[in-house]
Order: structure tokens, then sequence, then C-alpha cells
């Protein structure tokens, strides 16, 4: 074989070889399209029905044509993501999957186009709270009298959560209080790598309207908070140490306790209610 032969051999070679990488890329891109749809079809099992109306009782709230898509998406969320015990937990188990899954499915129930969290790459659970030992930080969801943390998440693709306080943020299902809720929050927040209490909108008036809507109140809790003579504040003091923690605290409150924030802050329920594209407070149980 001539030197111009052997190297026309060698280019149909490596381009067969391409081929055939990108076909395989292309097969294991359609398989996980498929796994996604048949998990997006999937509704809850009866045994899942029982565990959410136990833990997680806020979901029969949900309306009925919203359920598909939130049962699919708490499939998603439950089958794709990295679940790991630490401390002295050993095993993530199918209930933990779904109960902390189905309320993080809550957060973007309404939303379009939000990947399912696709920075999000693991999701750590404690038994009960942890401490941070200053590695890693955003959120600091706190205990400050103990020093102990229910839940933080990070924008290097984690959260982690205290499952004592994700059971009782679940059950309590109107107290304003829920950590899973208040984590991904923030990652929603993160999603442009900045924590700052500015989750990615669509459009420039959306932002100049979230700054004219959010930064007043969020003044107003820091204001309220240091005056220590007046009444407590309508929402968690938590949500006055930085404007992240606003907005998570502020979206705990729009999913569990609407009626009472459109009471106490209309204009801040309504921009949330605009961001979430839903509109909790009208829900009633099933």
């Amino acid at each position: 074989m001539s030197v111009g032969g052997w190297i026309v051999g060698l280019e149909i070679g490596a381009f067969l070889v391409l081929l055939g990488a990108i076909g395989i890329l292309a097969a294991k891109r359609a398989r996980r399209r498929r796994r996604r749809r048949e998990r997006l079809a999937r509704s809850f099992s009866e045994e899942e029905k029982a565990t959410l109306d136990r833990d997680f009782p806020r979901w029969r709230d949900i309306p009925a044509a919203l359920l598909p898509r939130f049962a699919g998406d708490t499939r998603v969320l439950m089958e794709e993501k990295n679940f790991e015990p630490c401390g002295s937990l050993s095993t993530v188990s199918d209930e933990m999957r779904l109960l902390i899954s189905a309320q993080a499915a809550l957060v973007t129930l309404g939303l379009r186009n939000h990947r399912y969290f696709p920075k999000l790459q693991s999701i750590l659970i404690y038994p009960g709270a942890f401490r941070d030992h200053g590695r890693r930080r955003f959120d600091l969801h706190q205990d400050d009298d103990r020093g102990v943390l229910y839940g933080e998440s990070w924008d290097t693709g984690s959260v982690i959560l205290s499952w004592d306080n994700v059971v009782a943020g679940g059950r309590s299902a109107d107290d304003g209080m829920n950590v899973v809720i208040h984590e991904f929050a923030h990652q929603l927040d993160q999603y442009n790598g900045i924590a700052d209490g500015v989750p990615q909108l669509a459009s420039r008036d959306d932002y100049a309207r979230w700054a004219a809507v959010m930064g007043p109140h969020y003044e107003a809790l820091v204001d309220a908070c240091a005056d220590r003579s007046g009444p407590e504040p309508f929402l968690d003091p938590y949500g006055a140490t930085h404007p992240a923690e606003f907005f998570a605290v502020a979206s705990e409150t729009f999913f569990e306790d609407p009626s009472d924030l459109v009471e106490e802050h209309p204009e801040l329920y309504e921009e949330l209610r605009r961001y979430y594209g839903l509109d909790p407070a009208s829900w009633t149980r099933r």
C-alpha cells in the first residue's frame, strides 16, 4: 500500500471511530430521554400516597390538574439525583427519597424550564442537626444558640439536610417552616452562581419589579428585627440576615402559609406568585 493509501485508510478508520462514538452518545441520550419520559408518566403508588399523607399532607392541597406533573417531577428527583447518608445514618430509604423529592418538586411545580436543578449533584442527609466546620457555605439555616445546622445549599452542587427537620417540616404543613423548600429555593437562587436573593428571571422588567418588591420587604424585616420594642415580625427573622435568606424564608411562607402571607404582605405574595407560577392561597384540601 502506498503512503497516500495508508493515510486515506487511517482517515477512514478515524472517521468510522468518530461515527461509532457519536452513535453511542446518541443512543445514551435516547435512553436517558426515554427513561425521563417513563418517570414523568408514573403516578404515585398507594404506598407512596400513604407516606405522603402521613409525612407531607400539604400535597393533598395541590390542584388535581397539577398532580400528574407533581408526581412525575417527584419521580425524576427521586431517581436521578444522588442521595447520600451522612453521620450515623447508614442508608437512605425510598421513603426518604420520596419525602425530600416531593417537597423539592413543590418548589418547581409552576416553573417553566427549571431542568430539575441541573447543578445539583448530591443530596446529603444527616439523621439530625449537624455542625459546619467552615469548609463550605451557603446557607446556614441554623440554631444559633446551639451552633448546629438544619440545612445547607452549596453552589458546588450539593444540598445537606437534617432528616429530623425534613420530617418535622413536611408534617407541619402550615407553620411557614420547611427546610427542604428553604434549601431548594437557594438552589434556584444559586443557578446563576450568585446567592443574592434574585433567582433567574425572564426579562429586564421582571428584574426591576423584583427589586422594587423584594428590596423594601427585606429592609422592613431587617428594621423590624432590630426594633426589639415592636411586634414580632410575621416572617421568620432569619430572613433578615441576608437577601438570599429572605428569598428562602419568603418561599417557605409562600408555600406553607400562603393565606396569611396574602394578608400580611400582599405585594410580596403577588411577586412570589408571579415567579413560582402558582397560587397556593387559592388551593383547597381535596
